[in-house]
């Protein structure tokens, strides 16, 4: 169980720090997020932190860019796997566990949820990041390391 967080945070970290944050075209208030269309569930606050009470139980795959996860933050221990290349990362993911996949809002968590259900993995549902913290939940920040200096 250990040896598996760690490769959890590991991943998390490499992800984020390997890619460069993308820019938000500026000016234009942030549209609503869209109703949630998927089949999976959508959680609340409530039922996300009733799973993570059992961590040895759950794996909590972020399908978000690296630069929303270090903006707005996440969970404590995720998988991230953006939500574009989740079909091929399936083998990744352990079948052994309750899945809970993460997007800002469930938009894209919601399909996600709806696609590893339907590969045969046990999805509890999706949760919005951003809707967990209205709700009163607290994220995690994690900051990319800063690049070490070229040296000659």
């Amino acid at each position: 169980m250990k040896k598996f967080l760690q490769l959890l945070t590991a991943v998390a970290l490499i992800a984020t720090s390997s890619l460069v944050s993308a820019q938000q075209a500026g000016g234009a208030p942030a549209a609503a997020a869209p109703a949630y269309k998927a089949k999976s569930p959508k959680l609340d606050k409530a039922q996300v932190d009733a799973l993570l009470a059992a961590p040895d139980q759950l794996v909590v795959i972020d399908v978000r860019r690296p630069d929303e996860l270090t903006k707005i933050g996440g969970f404590p221990v995720y998988l991230s796997i953006q939500a574009k290349e989740l079909e091929k990362s399936t083998a990744f993911i352990p079948k052994d566990r309750t899945l809970v996949t993460v997007s800002n809002h469930a938009g894209r968590a919601g399909a996600a949820a709806d696609l590893l259900a339907g590969k045969g993995f046990k999805v509890a549902g999706a949760i919005g990041a951003q809707d967990y913290e209205a709700e009163g939940g607290t994220l995690t920040k994690i900051a990319p390391p800063q690049p070490k200096p070229a040296t000659n």
